[in-house]
């Protein structure tokens, strides 16, 4: 039997670029639909259990474990996501879920495995130009995925349903999107750089970008410098530019980055899917370093499609011949010198977001739901 009010699950989260995307949807979706219960199912990592809790939503901790990097972990990661997927399917029946949405990586794979064996719908959620393999395991029974890229299709086969919906986000970004950022040049006003390694951070932007900054020399004196670093390096990457002489601002996550990024003029990030469309969204142009290790090597192809419509300018550690802080230096200057480059590039930026993502993704849910089509399980 059906129950009165829909109980909708998200599942997984891990790292901002898949939470911050679930989450938007979660409260655009509580807006349409204010009698849904709506719950996270996550790793019980302190940081997303206190984002979704900030948030107003319920938590729940699932066993889970990323796939094993060496033969000795293999026992561990089946036992694990095993207890996982059979603790997922107890929670689902007995709260009387109706649906899972999928926030992509390996925190979301017991839930949308238990959705599928209990027969209720699940929506995946894909942020990158390639699936994840998360999202390519789950794709088969999935009833709807939601891609951030066209690029990513091709990866799907050919009865997967896949709508392009772009990366939803955060409603202080869609609310103020537009390249006006770039105002303060014309006042006269201070320059910003923000420095973006992902909400994990990232060990060769918070060493190479000091070094490089330092070498940019009187290209960016007079600029403010924002660092993101992660929670590991930000005391190693404040004492960095101590000696360098250089004045940050440092800090292990930026919580008020919509603010962050609509005030700053140039960004050098990683390539994470959703810190790209973030950057889309506030029109800020940006200098990428894919992740290296990213998995089927995803970064490169996210900004691949950035580079290509002119938003963006990469730099690949693997193919560069010389050090990586002198190719940085090198680019952070000719950026940080040409105004109207970086204009144009704001501009480029700007056409590559997806303002209405929120709301196609939530759509796709809400149909669901007033449709009747959710199977539920009785307890």
């Amino acid at each position: 039997m059906k129950p009165s009010l829909d109980h909708i699950v998200f599942a997984g989260g891990g790292t901002a670029g898949h939470l911050f995307p679930g989450l938007a949807v979660a409260e655009e979706l509580h807006l349409q639909l204010p009698h849904a219960r709506i719950t996270f199912a996550g790793t019980g990592k302190a940081f997303e259990s206190g984002q979704v809790q900030r948030a107003g939503f319920d938590y729940a901790a699932l066993p889970c474990r990323p796939l094993p990097r060496n033969p000795l972990e293999a026992v561990r990661f089946v036992a694990e996501n095993l207890s996982g997927y059979y603790a997922a399917k107890r929670y689902l029946r007995g709260t009387q879920a109706t649906l899972v949405v999928g926030l992509g990586g390996y925190a979301s794979v017991p839930a949308a495995r238990a959705a599928a064996r209990l027969n209720l719908p699940y929506v995946l959620l894909e942020q990158n130009a390639v699936p994840g393999r998360a999202t390519r395991w789950l794709a088969g029974a999935a009833t709807a995925i939601c891609a951030a890229m066209d690029e990513v299709r091709p990866h799907f086969r050919a009865n997967a349903r896949v709508r392009v919906t772009g990366n939803p986000l955060r409603k202080e970004f869609v609310a103020n999107q537009a390249p006006s950022h770039y105002l303060p040049d014309r006042l006269g006003r201070a320059r910003r750089l923000v420095v973006l390694g992902g909400s994990g951070g990232s060990s060769t932007l918070n060493t190479k970008v000091p070094l490089a900054l330092y070498k940019a020399g009187p290209a960016v004196h007079d600029w403010q410098i924002i660092h993101q670093t992660g929670p590991r390096d930000v005391t190693a990457t404040t004492e960095l530019y101590r000696k360098l002489g250089l004045r940050a601002t440092v800090a292990a996550f930026i919580e008020n980055m919509p603010e962050v990024m609509r005030a700053s003029h140039l960004a050098v990030s990683r390539a994470g899917g959703t810190t790209l469309a973030e950057l889309a969204a506030s029109g800020l142009p940006a200098i990428v370093l894919p992740y290296p290790q990213a998995t089927d090597d995803h970064q490169r192809k996210n900004a691949d499609v950035y580079a290509a419509a002119g938003g963006a300018k990469t730099i690949d550690e693997r193919e560069l011949d010389g050090r990586l802080d002198n190719h940085l230096a090198t680019a952070i200057v000719e950026l940080a010198t040409d105004h109207h480059r970086r204009v144009r590039m704001a501009q480029a930026m700007a056409e590559l977001a997806r303002p209405d993502a929120t709301r196609q993704v939530v759509e796709t849910i809400a149909a669901l739901c007033h449709a009747g089509e959710l199977a539920t399980v009785e307890a």
